[in-house]
């Protein structure tokens, strides 16, 4: 089975791959701008931008870690990393990935569009205001990240008639992704919240408002997981943990290390001060956060709102932005590792032209 171009808004992307933004820093200039070299929509992260370039374009420090969200999501380092990544694509089309939940998220989207990205990807809530923020850039496209049928209809109702536009394309994520799930502990594991069984009701919704594209995620990792979502109506795939084993990811190499040396059994479903179930490697710092002798949380980034500025961290146990820019650094003692429910599969690190033509022609 060949593969057919995706259309998302104004732009096409020769292989139907959009590889998943994955922060702090494991999808930026060095991962994302291969991937959309090679043919794919590679996604710069905008999470923890304040430590690109060893925290260059943080105006604030304390403690060595950006302060407040101003200077984790850092405008400079957005820019950096876009400009650095268009050195390696060019004009192919390029995205980035803007949580919602996140606090300035408005301003980051903003960021990103003055940044000069093409794509727009938002997940981790209901992005019901998205288009609020794109008015001055008609040009790009926006991509909402949902997990039913549902949720896609009433974002199409609300921006429809508060913005008179539709979403260029959707991504479909089911609960066996990396990072934050969009269901609770239970419904991931439920069959009916497979994200096998929630294609084809997500593409009937879309039909009806116009088959907007449906880009269907979490859990697909070969070139036959690809093929079985396209023959439920799919038109893309979205990968995240499978980049991570490339030559060009951004990540440390103790992060590709941790997700070499994983056992099926070692990815697990943990609480996350962000609200939603998060996945990922089980590790000294899951154990440490266990029996709460994990480091102490302080909320320095105040990176997410619905953490209530450490009120939740303190509650789950770790604070989420200090912990994943360990795993950037390579903190093996206090890093949080994501990983998708197949990253125990990564075997070898390859470059991301082979993994791309691995994942189009076969293995």
């Amino acid at each position: 089975m060949s593969f057919e171009s995706l259309k998302i808004g104004k732009y096409t992307i020769e292989k139907p791959i959009v590889q998943g933004g994955m922060g702090v820093g494991i999808s930026w200039d060095g991962l994302a701008g291969t991937v959309s070299k090679e043919g794919g929509l590679g996604v710069v992260s905008s999470v923890g931008t304040g430590y690109y370039e060893d925290k260059k374009y943080s105006a604030k420090l304390v403690a060595e870690r950006p302060l407040d969200a101003a200077n984790f999501y850092s405008k400079e380092g957005l820019k950096k990393i876009v400009e650095n990544a268009r050195k390696i694509c060019g004009d192919a089309p390029l995205a980035c990935n803007v949580l919602y939940a996140i606090n300035d998220y408005g301003r980051v989207v903003t960021d990103a569009c003055e940044a000069g990205v093409d794509i727009i990807i938002t997940g981790a809530g209901l992005p019901t205001n998205m288009p609020e923020f794109t008015a001055d850039y008609p040009e790009v496209a926006l991509v909402p990240i949902i997990s039913s049928a549902k949720a896609l209809k009433i974002i199409c109702k609300r921006w429809e008639k508060r913005y008179k536009r539709l979403p260029d394309a959707v991504v479909l994520e089911g609960p066996k992704s990396g990072g934050h799930q969009g269901f609770t502990y239970d419904q991931c594991g439920m069959e009916e919240f497979q994200l096998e069984n929630l294609v084809r009701p997500v593409v009937e919704e879309a039909a009806n408002w116009g088959n907007i594209p449906v880009i269907a995620a979490g859990g697909v990792w070969d070139k036959s997981d690809i093929e079985a979502m396209m023959e439920l109506g799919a038109k893309g795939v979205q990968m995240g943990t499978r980049f991570i084993g490339t030559h060009e990811c951004d990540a440390h190499d103790n992060f590709k290390e941790v997700l070499l040396g994983a056992g099926e059994d070692d990815i697990e479903l943990m609480g996350s001060p962000v609200g939603y179930p998060a996945r990922g490697v089980r590790t000294n710092l899951t154990g440490l956060v266990d029996t709460r002798t994990g480091p102490a949380i302080k909320c320095i980034s105040n990176c997410v709102a619905p953490c209530n500025r450490g009120v939740e961290a303190k509650e789950v146990g770790f604070c989420i932005a200090d912990r994943l820019s360990d795993a950037y650094k390579g903190d093996l003692e206090y890093g949080l590792f994501f990983s998708g429910s197949n990253g125990y599969r990564l075997d070898e690190i390859i470059s991301v032209k082979e993994l791309m033509q691995k994942l189009t022609e076969g293995e």
